[in-house]
């Protein structure tokens, strides 16, 4: 069983591997991954030996809190918004204290008018207590989380700020009891260290701060999506629409969504066309046109149309809540690399605390004062930062999974997520991942007359046919706008053709055996064949041949340029299909990959994937159907695409939600990007350490006579891990390479009119347009115009061109029927 919980009181990568130590050990535990940065563990344990409530008491048995999962994304945020505001006002509590006591603490060295009363010792030491005193109370956790780590035996980063600060305080007020004692007290005021301990109380709440503010826009990405969520929906029951909570939509439920509106559940469009702007799940900008049939997903937004859709999917099934499902679970999950910062941060403090202690003895030892060894004792406590090698993966997983949800490429652990930048061979599946999955006609070749007889006969004959050809004839009938005659007396003989009456004559249509067999002769196309086209062959019963019509699975408007930029990358592009080797040869070849598997059955697939795997090569598989299956959980990392089979959605690593073959170029920059990003905090983290740890110490005192006060140790403690988040934070600009190829500026768009003789022509550049309902219904208003006699209106380009009319009428006609309108 895997479970979720939300874990408190950690503060630093000292603290997460405390409560996945002790978790890990308890009987029963397969595994334990604990996020900082979220505030929770995830744990695998066989709930037969292990139960909940035992998991639970272990984490708190360490000094932390813990209880079932209920933090979502808006939920931490709001959680990290309440902290903020106390950090506010602990910051500025703090400074206000903290600047009454510097002054009054070192005003007299800086020459700073001071009262006569604090030229007295006693009343100067009295006076920093008093106003040390509220600092402490203010930042009291640091000392009860820091000195309860330490007494049971798991210091953390509290543990360091608590001894620290504690250490310069104790000598302070030791020192404030020798200034009672009877002699000259005036040199042991230079003793007192309580502005130190305040100051690194106040300093070290900053950087928390910060660091908490930083960490507060790692799940940016992740709110815009919610935000996205519609709270209510509009339901038909009883014949009488209802308004009622989404939560409270059911299955089979009729569903009413009005323009603008978004989608609160899934569901089958049953009336209405509109488009809908799926970019919150796609990151797709183009809107894409539903009709009756069309499946609709929660958390899209409609366009100008009126829709009515059945409810399939509700509350936590729908597409948009296993997303962020997904997002989450990634981001709570841990890195292959993550694990060397995992075994530093478990012995780090207690490290760093030997190194303080030997710091004070050697000082000591050499003949410095007991004030000089527990300056620089101090200093290497608060200068220490576990926080920043614990922040330093996390936080670019989270912005990383974000920013890849947001573009419509959806990692499922942070283990994907790494392991995707760090593949060199790309196999691709052909059919559905880098072409349509359908039939296409691509050429139309009759033995006599035109082609659009032919087609018109065979759209005639097909029409009654539910094979994926017939579909493919009229779909290519429709877009010739081609009137289709009835059919008659239909006769369909499987795998071999169909034959009808049409118009009185009877034909036939079906493969080269099916026409032979009706007496009629089919010359060979080799060069169609080559191509690995299909070939329907028509002829009239009487035995007269009227043509070929070819159709072919046609690639993806990007699948060439995916594979290009595959290969520019460094990776190895492997084409594998069950095809025939013939037409997988001539799409390899058109796309531009380095080799071509061909005529491979779907058990073979995975056998395929695991030699590659065994020549050394660390494979991507990406793929769509039920055959995929086992060559995507064999793959190093396997891509599902989002138009696939659930089953090789739910068998992959990652999911393409376009189905855009581009995006598998940008899943790979954008784990190359994070896996950077990720170096380079771990990079920081430990050289800030390695270099800050000895400065404090001393190590620049004896050559150079540089030394580091523990105030200084404080501020640069805090400034590392807000520097490591907002490294992290970069990774919020990131765009894949093809999106930021620039564009030439616009041409004026023109469209060719022919314009009766006398009328003048004007171009129109509209905005707003996204389905045929909106061109349709330019169109209707451009032509109401008086004296427009021909309108031409272009929805892909956003254009119109009208022959006649003023300009103005032409722009306020477009703009009255609700959208946009510029002359060109």
């Amino acid at each position: 069983m895997k479970q979720k919980f939300d874990v408190t009181g950690m503060s630093c990568a000292a603290c997460s591997a405390r409560v996945e130590h002790v978790t890990k050990k308890l009987p029963g535990v397969r595994s334990a991954a604990v996020n900082l940065l979220a505030g929770s563990m995830t744990v695998n344990y066989d709930e037969t030996v292990c139960a909940e409530e035992t998991i639970i008491r272990a984490v708190e048995g360490a000094g932390y809190g813990a209880s079932p999962a209920k933090n979502t994304v808006r939920r931490l945020h709001e959680a990290q918004e309440a902290e903020l505001k106390a950090m506010r006002r602990r910051i500025v509590l703090s400074a206000v204290f903290l600047l009454f006591l510097m002054y009054v603490s070192m005003g007299r060295m800086l020459g700073l008018p001071q009262p006569q009363a604090l030229q007295s010792p006693k009343i100067l030491a009295v006076t920093e207590l008093l106003l040390t005193i509220p600092i402490i109370a203010l930042n009291y956790r640091y000392y009860t989380r820091g000195f309860g780590a330490l007494f049971r035996g798991a210091p953390n980063m509290d543990s360091l700020i608590a001894v620290g600060s504690a250490a310069g305080l104790l000598y302070s007020l030791y020192t404030l009891v020798q200034i009672f004692l009877p002699g000259d007290a005036s040199a042991l005021v230079h003793e007192l260290y309580f502005e130190s301990s305040g100051m690194i109380l106040t300093l070290v709440t900053v950087g928390k701060y910060l660091e908490t503010r930083a960490k507060g826009k790692t799940g940016r990405a992740i709110e815009k999506l919610l935000d996205l969520s519609p709270k209510t929906a509009c339901v038909l029951r009883d014949g009488e629409e209802k308004t009622v909570p989404v939560r409270e939509v059911e299955i089979g439920d009729t569903v009413l969504l009005r323009p603008g509106q978004s989608v609160p559940v899934d569901g089958v469009v049953l009336e209405g066309v509109s488009a809908i702007d799926q970019s919150a799940l796609t990151g797709e900008s183009i809107p894409v046109e539903k009709r009756p049939g069309d499946r609709v997903d929660a958390a899209t937004i409609n366009g100008s149309g009126f829709l009515k859709f059945r409810a399939d999917r509700v509350g936590e099934d729908t597409t948009f809540a296993g997303i962020i499902r997904l997002v989450e679970e990634a981001g709570s999950s841990k890195a292959p690399i993550s694990r060397l910062a995992d075994r530093i941060s478990g012995i780090f403090v207690p490290t760093v605390m030997g190194i303080s202690l030997l710091t004070a003895v050697v000082w000591l030892l050499a003949g410095k004062s007991f004030s000089f060894a527990l300056s620089n004792a101090i200093a290497v406590l608060v200068i220490s930062c576990p926080c920043a090698l614990g922040l330093a993966t996390p936080v670019s997983i989270m912005v990383g999974t974000g920013q890849g949800a947001g573009s419509g490429i959806l990692f499922r652990s942070a283990e994907a997520l790494e392991l995707l930048g760090r593949v060199n061979a790309v196999v691709l599946d052909k059919t559905g991942t880098l072409t349509e999955g359908k039939p296409t006609v691509t050429d139309i070749l009759p033995e006599s007359g035109d082609e659009r007889e032919l087609l018109t006969v065979a759209a005639a004959l097909e029409q009654g046919s539910e094979h994926p050809l017939a579909a493919a004839v009229l779909e290519k009938a429709a877009e010739e706008s081609i009137a289709i005659p009835s059919a008659e007396d239909f006769r369909s003989v499987p795998g071999r053709g169909v034959a009808a009456t049409v118009e009185g004559l009877r034909y036939l249509a079906g493969n080269p055996a099916f026409l032979e067999e009706n007496g009629i002769a089919c010359p060979q196309k080799q060069t169609l064949l080559a191509e690995g086209k299909t070939l329907l062959y028509f002829a009239e019963e009487a035995g007269k041949l009227l043509g070929v019509i070819a159709a072919a699975d046609r690639e993806k408007p990007n699948a060439a340029q995916a594979v290009k930029r595959l290969r520019e990358t460094g990776l190895r592009v492997y084409l594998l299909t069950g095809d025939n080797r013939a037409a997988a040869r001539v799409i390899g070849e058109r796309l531009g990959v380095d080799e071509v598997i061909a005529e491979v059955l779907p058990q073979e697939k995975e056998q395929k994937v695991r030699a590659l795997q065994e020549t050394g090569k660390f494979v991507c598989m990406v793929g769509d159907g039920i055959n995929d299956a086992p060559a995507l959980t064999r793959a190093d990392v396997g891509i599902a695409i989002g138009a696939g089979t659930d089953i090789a959605i739910e068998s992959a690593d990652v999911v393409l939600m376009r189905s855009d073959p581009l995006d598998i170029c940008g899943g790979v920059e954008l784990s190359r990007a994070v896996l950077r990003n990720i170096r380079m905090n771990l990079f920081w983290a430990f050289f800030y350490n390695v270099i800050g740890i000895p400065i404090a110490a001393g190590a620049l005192y004896l050559s150079f006579g540089i030394r580091l006060s523990p105030m200084l140790g404080a501020a640069a403690m805090s400034l590392s891990s807000f520097c490591v988040v907002s490294n992290a934070l970069r990774l919020r600009s990131f765009r894949p390479s093809y999106e930021k190829t620039g564009k030439a500026p616009e041409k004026p768009i023109t469209i060719p009119l022919q314009a009766e003789k006398g009328k003048k022509m004007t171009n129109l550049k509209i905005s707003g347009m996204m389905c045929q309902h909106c061109k349709a219904h330019v169109e209707q208003a451009l032509r109401a115009v008086p004296g427009v006699t021909e309108v031409t209106v272009d929805l892909e380009k956003g254009a119109a061109q009208v022959a006649g009319g003023e300009v103005e009428a032409l722009i306020a006609a477009v703009k009255n029927a609700g959208y946009e309108a510029e002359k060109a």
